[in-house]
């Protein structure tokens, strides 16, 4: 049942017993009638309280509050209510209010509407619990749905007789959890009402008595002299077969266990008869066989019904608790599809507990029907509870479901502090998704950051490359023209040279043929062979210095020619140096040149100045020893020959 929203607190002007009283009575939920609604009553069942408001009518219902629920405390009210007027220094007044189809006759209000009063008549239990300050369970929901419909801030709970020496009070203060305890149960109530099914049970029932048998009676003198056993026989078997062993009310109950305990007298009598008859004879022995049969009969019978009441009770009691247990899990089954996919952990009702020490079905059925009622305001309130929560996450936690895995065991508390938690979960959850925005996008920035400078350093690097290979290109354009312009060079100095060594050679030979002839003319002359050499060695080594110095030989070679011996032989000399040239391999090697110099030399250059290697050993080039002077002059001119180019 769903409630109102929003509801509007009334006054009503009505007159006790009036056809509008009762209309009013039955149409609204007293709060007289809450403790009864919610099982705590010490006077009326629940499920009295739910028939009569499913099948009486509106007088019958409310003469049946007046004389069941309400008790005789209003004879004393007025007397009681002057007595809280001074406790309070303020006036009190008596009035119905109701709030929804919620309800409250008070006592007495205040004209402001914050204080209330209730009065109930002198009881010493009573009054010792709330001198105590301890208002009892079955007191608590009156008051509390006073405070609830008044919207007052405290009530005064007094009991007396009237007098302030029997008079105690405490006072009472609004309880919210109690507010949505009767919310939750009248809206309970209201569905058992609507779907009150009648169940009869006799009220305090009573055995049917058994019908009377016979006296027995037996005279025996010896032998059996009178005796009226066949007919106390039959009278025992009809008795026995209208027996009922149907149990399925509290009356079969009464009436089986009276008709136990009949039977078990029968079987007393019986068997004192039978000691009677034999006391008397010793020889009766058809007596004796037909009260043995009569009372087998009756012992069947009684130990028949002594295990059908047994067990018949067993199994209504098993019926019922399952009824209930039935009834519990469906309304639970019920109340989870609405709020799917929580679930309602809620401890079961201990409907065998409230079941002990129950003697009759209706007491049973009352029990079991309260603690079930019980068990679904609870569960009602729970779920209502769960649903508010859903909405309230709806609306404020939409996009979040999987921040609360967890919602099962976080959905149980208090609105505030659940507030809290999803608030709190959902808070960390974007502080940690910026941060991880954040972290992506100075990811991203430093990325395309990395990639740009790579870039510009491809670019640059591309750039460098091109240009190396630009100048790498000029430098080799500019190598091979250098290349073919000392080519063209040495070729040019190759022609010169040779023309002139050629020359040189020419001019050398003739100078050496006139020479020659002017000797052996000169010899001819002389008077002895020493003067002739001597004059030989003179000539020669004239013409070596003009050859050398012609040809740009160097200074101290020159100098070691023209040192030697003047005693040498010149035609040995010359043989030996002709031998050399002739007959000695070639060993001197090209890096050996290089070393004598001090410079690097090529096989191409020398070849160039007109020396080619005479010889190769692998990749070593091997020329004559005779002709190294030959190429320090060659050098020597050629060196001279490009310092005049250049310094042209």
């Amino acid at each position: 049942m769903q409630r109102e929203t929003t509801l509007t607190r009334e006054i009503h002007n009505l007159l006790q017993g009036s056809d509008d009283w009762h209309a009013f009575r039955f149409a609204h939920h007293g709060a007289s009638e809450a403790a009864a609604m919610l099982g705590l009553s010490k006077k009326v069942s629940r499920t009295e309280l739910v028939r009569m408001k499913a099948t009486g009518l509106a007088k019958e219902f409310s003469d049946w509050v007046q004389e069941n629920i309400l008790d005789y405390g209003h004879a004393v009210e007025a007397l009681a209510r002057p007595n809280a007027e001074k406790i309070l220094g303020d006036d009190l007044y008596p009035v119905t209010l109701s709030l929804g189809h919620e309800s409250a006759s008070c006592d007495g209000l205040n004209m402001a509407e914050t204080i209330g009063f209730e009065h109930k008549q002198w009881n010493e239990e009573l009054a010792a619990a709330v001198a105590g300050n301890e208002l009892p369970d079955d007191h608590k929901p009156q008051v509390q749905q006073q405070l609830m419909v008044t919207g007052a801030e405290k009530w005064m709970f007094m009991v007396s007789d009237g007098t302030e020496e029997n008079m105690v009070w405490m006072w009472v203060y609004p309880d919210a959890t109690w507010f949505d305890r009767i919310r939750a149960g009248w809206e309970q109530f209201d569905a058992d009402v609507a779907n009150y099914k009648q169940v009869d049970h006799a009220v305090k029932p009573e055995a049917a008595p058994a019908a009377a048998l016979p006296a027995l009676v037996v005279r025996t003198e010896g032998k059996v002299v009178s005796s009226n056993l066949v007919v106390y026989q039959r009278a025992a078997e009809q008795f026995l077969s209208t027996i009922k062993t149907d149990l399925q009310d509290d009356q079969d109950f009464a009436d089986a266990e009276y008709n136990v305990k009949f039977c078990g007298e029968a079987e007393d009598k019986l068997e004192l008869a039978k000691a009677a008859a034999l006391a008397q004879t010793s020889t009766i022995d058809d007596v004796m066989r037909t009260v043995d049969h009569i009372k087998a009969q009756f012992r069947a019978k009684r130990l028949e019904l002594e295990k059908l009441v047994k067990t018949r009770k067993e199994q209504i009691k098993e019926t019922i608790l399952n009824e209930g247990k039935r009834e519990y899990v469906d309304h639970i089954a019920a109340l989870e599809k609405e709020i799917a996919p929580l679930r309602l952990a809620l401890l079961p009702p201990d409907f065998a507990g409230t079941m002990k020490n129950k003697r009759t079905l209706a007491s049973l059925h009352d029990a079991v029907n309260t603690t079930l009622a019980n068990a679904k305001i609870e569960a009602n309130q729970r779920a209502a509870d769960y649903r508010i929560k859903q909405a309230w996450c709806k609306e404020s936690a939409a996009g979040y479901g999987h921040l609360f895995m967890d919602m099962a065991q976080i959905i149980g508390k208090p609105m505030e502090d659940f507030q809290l938690v999803v608030r709190t979960r959902i808070a960390d959850h974007e502080r940690a998704e910026q941060a991880k925005q954040e972290a992506l996008r100075a990811k991203i920035a430093a990325e395309e950051k990395a990639k740009a400078e790579a870039a510009a350093a491809a670019e640059l690097a591309a750039q460098r490359r091109a240009d190396a290979e630009r100048q790498a290109a000029e430098a080799k354009a500019t190598a091979e023209r250098q290349a073919a312009a000392d080519h063209a060079e040495r070729e040019r100095v190759a022609a010169t040279t040779k023309a002139q060594l050629e020359q040189q050679a020419a001019a050398l030979a003739a100078q050496r043929a006139s020479q020659a002839a002017a000797d052996r003319a000169t010899q001819a002359a002389q008077p002895t062979r020493e003067s002739a050499l001597a004059a030989a060695h003179q000539s020669i080594a004239q013409e070596k210095a003009a050859a050398l110095a012609d040809q740009g030989e160097l200074t101290d070679l020159a100098n070691a020619q023209a040192d030697a011996t003047a005693t040498d032989d010149l035609f040995s000399a010359g043989a030996a140096v002709s031998a050399v040239s002739t007959s000695t391999a070639p060993a001197l090697r090209l890096g050996q040149i290089g070393e004598r110099l001090g410079i690097a030399l090529t096989a191409d250059f020398l070849t160039l100045l007109g020396f080619a290697p005479a010889a190769t050993d692998r990749a070593a080039k091997l020329y004559h020893e005779s002709d190294f002077p030959r190429m320090c002059a060659a050098l020597s001119r050629h060196i001279a020959a490009v310092q005049a180019k250049y310094a042209a």
